[in-house]
């Protein structure tokens, strides 16, 4: 299995060829933009990275998939 993050486009990046970023974190749809608490993950085929939005360079969390899909099945349920 690969260990490589999957690479989502930046949804400023126009179709048209020119200058595009990529990245491999993405903030949770869930986390507001007044600075509050925010979550970003990035997803790999052997795990689910899980940071804080605000201290980008700080430490992470890594779930297998089969585990993050659970925590997120049971917090859409609660």
């Amino acid at each position: 299995m690969s260990s490589e993050l999957v690479w989502f486009k930046s949804s400023h990046s126009s179709n048209e060829g020119g200058e595009c970023v990529e990245v491999g974190w993405r903030k949770s749809t869930h986390s507001g933009d007044e600075g509050g608490n925010c979550v970003e993950i990035a997803e790999t085929t052997s795990a689910v990275l899980v940071r804080d939005s605000k201290d980008k360079s700080g430490p992470h969390l890594t779930f297998s998939p089969a585990a993050w899909e659970a925590f997120v099945e049971y917090a859409r349920s609660a």
